[in-house]
């Protein structure tokens, strides 16, 4: 059975997030796309705009040194332009480490993302390690 687009979009994104391959991720989003960020740690809001979200990936690489990496695990798709995503994370920064699992749910408009919402299992941690 073929991966449904959706899901396929999603997967071609981390493949080429973990290549830090910005011009494709820059061409599976819409212009308008936002991105939300949780906790309140320096990284976290609202997003809006390809500039911004490119921007935020390229200061979790900056921050951690080039060492975050997000192993894309499992993919749930509604059929209905929702994914969700499930990855661990990891990152070594200033001495300490990451390891946590996290998730994005996509909004997809179409054959592209409109809307990302980032979660994790311990936002606390996520906070403390950005601080």
């Amino acid at each position: 059975m073929a991966e449904h687009p959706h899901a396929a979009l999603v997967r071609k994104g981390y493949e080429a997030f973990s290549r830090g391959d910005m011009d494709t991720l820059r061409g599976l989003m819409t212009n308008d796309a936002t991105y939300h960020v949780p906790g309140s740690s320096q990284l976290s809001g609202d997003l809006k705009g390809q500039d911004a979200i490119i921007d935020y990936w390229g200061r979790l690489f900056s921050l951690t040194d080039g060492t975050l990496k997000s192993e894309l695990q499992h993919l749930l798709v509604d059929g209905r332009g929702h994914v969700v995503s499930v990855h661990r994370a990891t990152a070594t920064r200033q001495g300490r480490s990451l390891d946590m699992i996290g998730g994005i749910v996509f909004r997809i408009v179409g054959d592209k993302a409109t809307d990302f919402d980032e979660c994790a299992t311990d936002i606390d941690a996520f906070d403390e390690f950005f601080a």
